[in-house]
């Protein structure tokens, strides 16, 4: 890829730079199936409703996109609800607290390829940016020791703090590059979330990367991907 063309590459951190959506995964899933049967609801949660519902938005928007699709209802509360409340903040912040424990019970380590990748835009002078819908990021970024490699990390405290809507709007991405200083047109945007590569589509940014990291290619294609890899290290 002829890195010249661009002068910021914005990462997506979860499936893109550290394995973690992994662990989101399976702390979603976690925490929805014990409140589905807890309901007496036999559908359970499925790695399918992952990447159509949850992926890569926001965490309460996540929370009431699934709960929408098995036409539950409940009272929004707020970010600061407690986990046993039954309300989207309450079930949000429960499965946060799945996620925190498995990160510190297990820790992370970023993906060799993208940490590869990540180092030589650092030589080339390509500007770097973390766009993470989660407000895990920093804490997931220093656990990989990656920290450093990122001149900005926009969060999801960053985004509600601003005023931005989440992904699959593209703000959250205009945002990162406005505060680089760098026109759309000459920045990438790298995903691996359907909602993801939705948000970079719906931007004028130079090119879109979509990571398969299950999504798969066609589906991330078809929401607005200009290509697609498997490893980011087929980008060097």
């Amino acid at each position: 890829m002829d890195w010249s063309k661009y002068d910021a590459a914005l990462f997506d951190l979860d499936g893109v730079i550290t394995p973690t959506a992994e662990v989101h995964m399976r702390a979603w899933a976690q925490m929805f199936n014990d409140y589905l049967r807890s309901k007496g609801v036999d559908e359970p949660y499925t790695d399918a409703d992952y990447h159509r519902y949850v992926d890569g938005k926001p965490r309460y928007d996540g929370v009431r996109s699934f709960l929408e699709s098995r036409g539950i209802t409940l009272p929004e509360g707020t970010h600061d609800d407690p986990s046993d409340a039954e309300t989207v903040g309450g079930l949000g912040n429960r499965k946060n607290d799945v996620f925190s424990q498995v990160l510190e019970d297990e820790g992370v380590e970023a993906y060799p390829g993208s940490v590869a990748l990540v180092a030589a835009l650092k030589e080339k002078g390509v500007r770097r940016a973390i766009v993470s819908s989660s407000r895990n990021a920093p804490a997931v970024l220093e656990a990989a020791g990656m920290t450093q490699e990122f001149e900005l990390i926009v969060h999801g405290g960053v985004a509600a703090e601003a005023g931005l809507a989440g992904k699959p709007a593209p703000d959250t991405y205009e945002y990162a590059a406005d505060q680089l200083g760098v026109p759309h047109g000459r920045a990438v945007v790298l995903e691996d979330a359907l909602s993801g590569v939705e948000a970079g589509a719906a931007g004028d940014f130079g090119l879109v990367v979509g990571v398969n990291r299950g999504a798969g290619a066609e589906a991330l294609r078809d929401h607005g991907a200009d290509v697609v890899v498997d490893d980011l290290e087929e980008l060097l």
